[in-house]
């Protein structure tokens, strides 16, 4: 008896077994090694959230929040562009705060000791046709945690995924789950703009954030959400990522080579202060091409970068208030959801 079992663990009918559970034995192979590979959500947020970021966007007493991830140890950020731009004043908001994860994160009242850790950032580019913007914290500390863009090829419909944000009235860096939904290409007639759908929970503040694969690695970037039928029936559980290919094929054009998971890249190329120093630009409202056109646009990679406030054991940024910024947190998040609201209704223009 114990040599049957022996020889069902470790022969040849441990393997047709595992055919039989997952293909009914047309296929007589050994379960894939992604399986094994597979994390836990667990380890997952454990990995990824610390290079995940709170994106505070402010022109005087307006503003908004997002969320971002942390692609390179430099201090590059991905979000949207809708995080960061003034819907307003049309124009990209004047300051940019980056919020990195404390080492524990607890709700409460005041969120002093969970933003804490502040700093601020500069646009680097922006694109408002694919949404999508990469910011440069300002003397980031080190060492600076990065997560990984997936390759969404090896995703498909079914495909488990996890969400880290900020959603107005949960707690911060917030995990959610779920799986990809559904698959669209050139979303709303935009070419190259190619989206998930997942029923992982987004609200309001997760804009920006990544959509993580089971590897742990970002395969999306979260930016909006179906919450109501033009005859103001409620919707559930239809959210939109942008796939990581759009974030990739868009940083390529702005001399940023990130390359997926397990491959070599070099994030810093193109940047100001490279040796292969290139204009970054911001394509103008409107604007229905990809990044990348020989369309007018505002030339923003010679920005100059402010003295680094605030970091490990200094005080918060000034002048701005963090107390105003934890008071009016739910405030500053309604000009978001215009904002994402406001991106859908141009996503259904440009179908007609």
């Amino acid at each position: 008896m114990e040599q049957n079992r022996k020889w069902w663990s470790n022969g040849p009918l441990r393997r047709i077994g595992g055919c039989l559970l997952t293909v009914g034995a047309i296929l007589c192979q050994p379960y894939p090694s992604t399986f094994a590979a597979e994390l836990t959500t667990a380890q997952i947020y454990h990995a990824a959230s610390p290079a995940t970021v709170l994106v505070i966007a402010l022109t005087q007493d307006s503003g908004g929040t997002g969320t971002g991830s942390i692609i390179d140890s430099t201090g590059l950020v991905l979000t949207n562009n809708h995080v960061v731009y003034n819907e307003e004043a049309k124009t990209p908001h004047q300051t940019i705060l980056v919020v990195i994860k404390p080492e524990k994160v607890i709700g409460a009242m005041d969120n002093r000791n969970n933003l804490a850790k502040q700093f601020k950032a500069t646009i680097v580019a922006s694109s408002e046709a694919y949404d999508l913007a990469l910011l440069k914290i300002i003397a980031p500390p080190t060492p600076l945690p990065v997560l990984s863009l997936g390759d969404p090829s090896e995703i498909t419909i079914g495909s488990r995924v996890v969400a880290i944000g900020h959603p107005e009235r949960g707690g911060l860096w917030s995990l959610t789950t779920g799986v990809i939904s559904a698959e669209w290409q050139d979303y709303g007639g935009m070419p190259g703009w190619d989206i998930y759908q997942t029923e992982t929970s987004l609200n309001r503040g997760n804009s920006g954030g990544p959509l993580i694969d089971m590897l742990g690695n970002q395969i999306g970037i979260n930016s909006f959400i179906q919450r109501k039928s033009k005859d103001g029936l409620a919707i559930t559980s239809i959210n939109f990522a942008i796939k990581s290919n759009v974030a990739k094929d868009w940083l390529a054009k702005q001399g940023v080579q990130v390359a997926y998971a397990g491959q070599t890249s070099n994030a810093r190329e193109g940047l100001p202060g490279s040796s292969n120093e290139k204009e970054i630009s911001i394509p103008p409202k409107g604007l229905n091409s990809p990044v990348g056109n020989t369309q007018p646009s505002q030339v923003l990679v010679n920005q100059p970068e402010a003295e680094p406030e605030t970091g490990p054991g200094l005080p918060p940024l000034r002048p701005f208030s963090l107390d105003r910024l934890v008071k009016g947190f739910e405030q500053v998040q309604q000009d978001l959801e215009s904002q994402m609201e406001d991106m859908e209704a141009e996503i259904r223009k440009r179908r007609r």
